[in-house]
Protein backbone atom coordinates (compact mmCIF):
# COMPACT_ATOMS: atom_id res chain seq x y z
CA UNK A 1 0.00 0.00 0.00
CA UNK A 2 0.95 3.47 -1.42
CA UNK A 3 0.73 6.80 -0.02
CA UNK A 4 0.33 7.83 -3.47
CA UNK A 5 -2.39 5.71 -4.18
CA UNK A 6 -4.44 6.00 -0.49
CA UNK A 7 -4.17 9.80 -1.59
CA UNK A 8 -5.37 9.24 -5.12
CA UNK A 9 -8.56 6.69 -4.01
CA UNK A 10 -8.92 10.32 -1.33
CA UNK A 11 -9.34 12.43 -3.73
CA UNK A 12 -11.08 10.19 -6.15
CA UNK A 13 -13.78 9.79 -3.13
CA UNK A 14 -14.38 13.29 -1.92
CA UNK A 15 -14.05 14.79 -5.81
CA UNK A 16 -16.14 12.57 -6.54
CA UNK A 17 -14.77 11.53 -10.19
CA UNK A 18 -11.56 11.21 -11.36
CA UNK A 19 -10.85 14.13 -13.41
CA UNK A 20 -11.80 16.22 -10.68
CA UNK A 21 -9.75 14.62 -8.50
CA UNK A 22 -6.67 14.49 -11.17
CA UNK A 23 -7.30 18.50 -11.21
CA UNK A 24 -6.98 18.82 -7.65
CA UNK A 25 -3.83 16.72 -7.24
CA UNK A 26 -2.56 18.10 -10.22
CA UNK A 27 -1.84 15.17 -12.29
CA UNK A 28 -3.24 13.30 -15.11
CA UNK A 29 -6.05 11.44 -14.99
CA UNK A 30 -4.64 8.27 -16.28
CA UNK A 31 -1.86 8.85 -13.44
CA UNK A 32 -5.10 9.09 -11.06
CA UNK A 33 -6.91 6.04 -12.22
CA UNK A 34 -3.57 3.50 -12.52
CA UNK A 35 -3.15 4.58 -8.71
CA UNK A 36 -6.18 3.86 -7.82
CA UNK A 37 -6.61 0.20 -9.96
CA UNK A 38 -3.15 -0.79 -8.19
CA UNK A 39 -4.97 0.11 -4.68
CA UNK A 40 -7.60 -2.38 -5.95
CA UNK A 41 -5.38 -4.61 -7.81
CA UNK A 42 -3.38 -5.35 -4.74
CA UNK A 43 -5.86 -5.39 -2.68
CA UNK A 44 -8.43 -7.91 -4.80
CA UNK A 45 -10.81 -5.11 -3.72
CA UNK A 46 -13.46 -2.96 -5.51
CA UNK A 47 -13.69 0.50 -3.81
CA UNK A 48 -15.37 2.47 -7.32
CA UNK A 49 -18.87 1.73 -8.72
CA UNK A 50 -17.97 2.77 -12.46
CA UNK A 51 -20.26 4.07 -15.32
CA UNK A 52 -20.26 6.35 -18.04
CA UNK A 53 -22.15 9.08 -16.26
CA UNK A 54 -20.65 8.93 -12.29
CA UNK A 55 -18.56 7.34 -9.87
CA UNK A 56 -19.70 6.37 -6.44
CA UNK A 57 -18.07 4.33 -3.62
CA UNK A 58 -18.80 0.37 -2.77
CA UNK A 59 -19.34 -0.57 0.52
CA UNK A 60 -15.78 -1.22 0.68
CA UNK A 61 -14.97 2.29 -0.52
CA UNK A 62 -16.85 4.12 1.70
CA UNK A 63 -15.65 2.26 5.26
CA UNK A 64 -12.20 3.09 3.55
CA UNK A 65 -13.32 6.56 2.93
CA UNK A 66 -13.68 7.26 6.56
CA UNK A 67 -10.41 5.76 7.42
CA UNK A 68 -8.67 7.80 4.89
CA UNK A 69 -10.35 11.09 6.04
CA UNK A 70 -9.21 10.01 9.91
CA UNK A 71 -5.55 10.06 8.06
CA UNK A 72 -5.29 12.67 6.46
CA UNK A 73 -6.65 14.66 9.34
CA UNK A 74 -4.19 13.57 11.47
CA UNK A 75 -1.37 14.25 8.71
CA UNK A 76 -3.18 18.16 8.83
CA UNK A 77 -2.82 18.18 12.94
CA UNK A 78 1.10 16.94 12.66
CA UNK A 79 1.55 20.19 9.97
CA UNK A 80 -0.47 22.27 12.71
CA UNK A 81 1.76 21.24 15.50
CA UNK A 82 4.44 22.24 13.58
CA UNK A 83 3.34 25.38 11.98
CA UNK A 84 0.61 26.77 15.29
CA UNK A 85 3.27 29.32 16.37
CA UNK A 86 4.33 30.64 13.42
CA UNK A 87 1.12 31.21 11.22
CA UNK A 88 -2.31 32.11 11.39
CA UNK A 89 -4.94 29.53 11.64
CA UNK A 90 -6.39 28.87 7.85
CA UNK A 91 -8.37 26.18 6.82
CA UNK A 92 -12.68 25.27 6.65
CA UNK A 93 -14.49 24.75 9.97
CA UNK A 94 -17.46 22.96 8.90
CA UNK A 95 -20.55 23.42 11.52
CA UNK A 96 -23.56 21.87 11.25
CA UNK A 97 -26.69 23.20 13.25
CA UNK A 98 -30.40 22.40 14.15
CA UNK A 99 -30.87 26.08 13.89
CA UNK A 100 -28.22 29.16 13.57
CA UNK A 101 -29.39 31.26 16.36
CA UNK A 102 -27.33 29.79 19.08
CA UNK A 103 -24.19 30.36 16.93
CA UNK A 104 -24.71 34.15 15.94
CA UNK A 105 -22.17 35.34 18.65
CA UNK A 106 -19.83 32.75 18.81
CA UNK A 107 -18.88 33.07 14.93
CA UNK A 108 -18.39 36.90 15.61
CA UNK A 109 -16.07 36.13 18.23
CA UNK A 110 -14.75 33.25 16.22
CA UNK A 111 -13.95 35.26 12.79
CA UNK A 112 -12.76 38.07 14.82
CA UNK A 113 -9.74 35.98 16.53
CA UNK A 114 -9.17 33.94 13.06
CA UNK A 115 -10.70 36.02 10.21
CA UNK A 116 -8.21 33.42 7.88
CA UNK A 117 -10.73 30.45 8.22
CA UNK A 118 -13.36 29.59 5.56
CA UNK A 119 -17.02 28.76 8.02
CA UNK A 120 -19.33 26.76 6.46
CA UNK A 121 -22.64 26.28 8.17
CA UNK A 122 -25.19 23.66 7.50
CA UNK A 123 -28.17 22.69 8.81
CA UNK A 124 -30.24 19.77 9.37
CA UNK A 125 -31.89 17.35 12.13
CA UNK A 126 -29.98 15.64 15.12
CA UNK A 127 -29.81 12.75 13.13
CA UNK A 128 -28.36 13.91 10.24
CA UNK A 129 -25.82 16.48 12.73
CA UNK A 130 -24.82 13.03 14.66
CA UNK A 131 -24.02 11.52 11.58
CA UNK A 132 -22.33 13.96 9.44
CA UNK A 133 -19.48 14.47 12.88
CA UNK A 134 -19.18 10.56 12.55
CA UNK A 135 -18.46 10.31 9.56
CA UNK A 136 -15.91 13.34 10.01
CA UNK A 137 -18.23 15.50 7.39
CA UNK A 138 -18.19 18.57 9.85
CA UNK A 139 -16.39 19.61 12.96
CA UNK A 140 -18.67 20.99 15.17
CA UNK A 141 -22.93 20.17 15.92
CA UNK A 142 -25.52 22.24 17.52
CA UNK A 143 -27.88 19.69 18.68
CA UNK A 144 -31.09 20.11 20.95
CA UNK A 145 -29.78 17.13 23.08
CA UNK A 146 -28.22 16.62 26.33
CA UNK A 147 -27.50 12.97 25.40
CA UNK A 148 -26.22 12.59 21.65
CA UNK A 149 -23.58 9.86 22.70
CA UNK A 150 -20.37 8.50 24.78
CA UNK A 151 -18.26 9.33 21.60
CA UNK A 152 -18.95 13.19 21.75
CA UNK A 153 -17.83 16.41 23.99
CA UNK A 154 -20.46 18.62 25.28
CA UNK A 155 -21.07 22.13 26.13
CA UNK A 156 -24.61 22.69 27.37
CA UNK A 157 -25.95 26.19 25.86
CA UNK A 158 -28.93 25.59 28.17
CA UNK A 159 -32.68 24.53 27.71
CA UNK A 160 -35.77 26.43 26.67
CA UNK A 161 -39.44 25.40 26.73
CA UNK A 162 -40.90 24.34 23.75
CA UNK A 163 -43.66 26.23 22.10
CA UNK A 164 -46.50 26.25 19.61
CA UNK A 165 -46.80 28.64 16.90
CA UNK A 166 -48.98 30.03 13.97
CA UNK A 167 -50.59 32.34 11.90
CA UNK A 168 -52.84 35.16 13.22
CA UNK A 169 -55.04 34.16 10.57
CA UNK A 170 -55.46 30.88 11.55
CA UNK A 171 -57.18 30.98 15.16
CA UNK A 172 -60.53 32.32 15.11
CA UNK A 173 -59.93 33.38 19.20
CA UNK A 174 -56.36 33.85 20.18
CA UNK A 175 -55.22 32.97 23.13
CA UNK A 176 -51.61 32.47 24.46
CA UNK A 177 -51.79 28.91 25.80
CA UNK A 178 -52.84 25.59 24.42
CA UNK A 179 -53.37 21.97 25.55
CA UNK A 180 -51.80 18.52 23.27
CA UNK A 181 -55.64 17.37 23.40
CA UNK A 182 -56.37 21.32 21.46
CA UNK A 183 -53.46 20.85 19.17
CA UNK A 184 -54.71 17.72 17.48
CA UNK A 185 -57.89 20.11 16.48
CA UNK A 186 -55.58 21.84 14.14
CA UNK A 187 -53.44 20.75 11.32
CA UNK A 188 -49.81 20.52 12.77
CA UNK A 189 -46.52 21.16 10.49
CA UNK A 190 -44.10 19.41 11.78
CA UNK A 191 -40.39 18.69 11.34
CA UNK A 192 -38.66 15.78 9.33
CA UNK A 193 -38.03 12.45 11.34
CA UNK A 194 -35.53 12.46 13.50
CA UNK A 195 -35.98 16.31 14.79
CA UNK A 196 -35.41 16.01 18.49
CA UNK A 197 -38.86 19.05 18.72
CA UNK A 198 -41.10 16.18 16.78
CA UNK A 199 -40.05 13.08 19.13
CA UNK A 200 -40.66 15.40 22.06
CA UNK A 201 -44.08 16.20 21.08
CA UNK A 202 -44.98 12.59 19.47
CA UNK A 203 -43.87 11.44 22.81
CA UNK A 204 -45.81 13.28 24.60
CA UNK A 205 -49.08 12.98 22.55
CA UNK A 206 -48.49 9.32 23.60
CA UNK A 207 -48.73 9.57 26.79
CA UNK A 208 -51.56 11.45 26.54
CA UNK A 209 -53.35 9.46 24.36
CA UNK A 210 -53.68 12.18 22.18
CA UNK A 211 -52.77 11.51 18.10
CA UNK A 212 -50.49 14.38 16.71
CA UNK A 213 -50.69 13.61 12.76
CA UNK A 214 -49.10 16.00 10.66
CA UNK A 215 -50.60 17.51 7.92
CA UNK A 216 -47.06 18.74 6.87
CA UNK A 217 -44.15 17.71 7.18
CA UNK A 218 -41.07 19.91 6.09
CA UNK A 219 -37.37 19.91 6.69
CA UNK A 220 -36.11 22.60 8.29
CA UNK A 221 -37.10 25.33 10.40
CA UNK A 222 -37.39 28.38 8.79
CA UNK A 223 -39.37 26.24 5.96
CA UNK A 224 -41.55 25.78 9.04
CA UNK A 225 -41.66 29.00 9.81
CA UNK A 226 -42.84 30.36 6.37
CA UNK A 227 -45.42 27.49 5.92
CA UNK A 228 -46.95 28.20 9.29
CA UNK A 229 -46.66 31.98 8.23
CA UNK A 230 -49.12 31.17 5.63
CA UNK A 231 -51.57 30.01 7.61
CA UNK A 232 -52.12 26.50 7.26
CA UNK A 233 -50.91 25.05 10.63
CA UNK A 234 -49.29 25.69 13.89
CA UNK A 235 -45.99 24.73 13.97
CA UNK A 236 -43.32 24.10 16.90
CA UNK A 237 -40.43 25.10 17.94
CA UNK A 238 -38.22 25.75 20.92
CA UNK A 239 -38.67 29.19 22.84
CA UNK A 240 -35.11 30.96 22.15
CA UNK A 241 -35.62 29.86 18.45
CA UNK A 242 -38.61 31.60 17.79
CA UNK A 243 -37.34 35.11 17.42
CA UNK A 244 -39.64 37.94 16.32
CA UNK A 245 -42.00 37.50 13.34
CA UNK A 246 -45.37 40.25 13.22
CA UNK A 247 -47.26 37.27 11.19
CA UNK A 248 -46.69 34.88 14.33
CA UNK A 249 -48.34 34.27 16.90
CA UNK A 250 -46.38 31.96 19.91
CA UNK A 251 -48.84 29.61 21.98
CA UNK A 252 -47.29 28.22 25.44
CA UNK A 253 -48.29 24.65 25.87
CA UNK A 254 -49.65 23.49 28.69
CA UNK A 255 -46.82 20.90 29.09
CA UNK A 256 -44.30 22.53 31.34
CA UNK A 257 -41.76 19.50 30.88
CA UNK A 258 -41.73 19.69 27.21
CA UNK A 259 -38.05 21.52 26.85
CA UNK A 260 -35.21 21.44 24.56
CA UNK A 261 -31.80 21.71 25.86
CA UNK A 262 -28.97 22.96 23.00
CA UNK A 263 -25.41 21.37 23.02
CA UNK A 264 -22.32 22.68 21.29
CA UNK A 265 -20.82 19.10 20.44
CA UNK A 266 -17.82 17.59 18.33
CA UNK A 267 -16.16 13.84 18.27
CA UNK A 268 -14.08 13.11 21.53
CA UNK A 269 -11.03 11.73 19.48
CA UNK A 270 -11.19 14.99 17.42
CA UNK A 271 -10.77 17.47 20.49
CA UNK A 272 -7.03 17.73 19.03
CA UNK A 273 -8.18 19.15 16.17
CA UNK A 274 -6.87 22.96 16.00
CA UNK A 275 -9.83 24.49 14.00
CA UNK A 276 -11.84 22.80 16.50
CA UNK A 277 -9.84 23.79 19.73
CA UNK A 278 -9.85 27.40 18.19
CA UNK A 279 -13.80 27.56 18.14
CA UNK A 280 -14.46 25.74 21.87
CA UNK A 281 -12.19 28.44 22.99
CA UNK A 282 -14.55 31.24 21.85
Amino acid sequence: MRYSQIRAFHYVAISGGFSRAAEALSLTQPAVSEQVRKLEGDHDVLLFNRDRKQVTLTPAGERLLLATKQFFEVEQQISDVLSENRAALDGTLRIIADSAFHLTHRLKAFRSKHPKVLVSVQTGNTADILTALRNYDAEIGLVGSLNPGPDMEITNLGTSPIVAFASRDLLKNPTNKITIKELSQYPLVFREKGSKTRQKLEEEGLRQRVVLKPAFEVEGREAVQEIVAAGVGIGFVSEAELGRDERLIKLQLDCPQLTMSESLIHLKQRSDVLLIRAFMAC
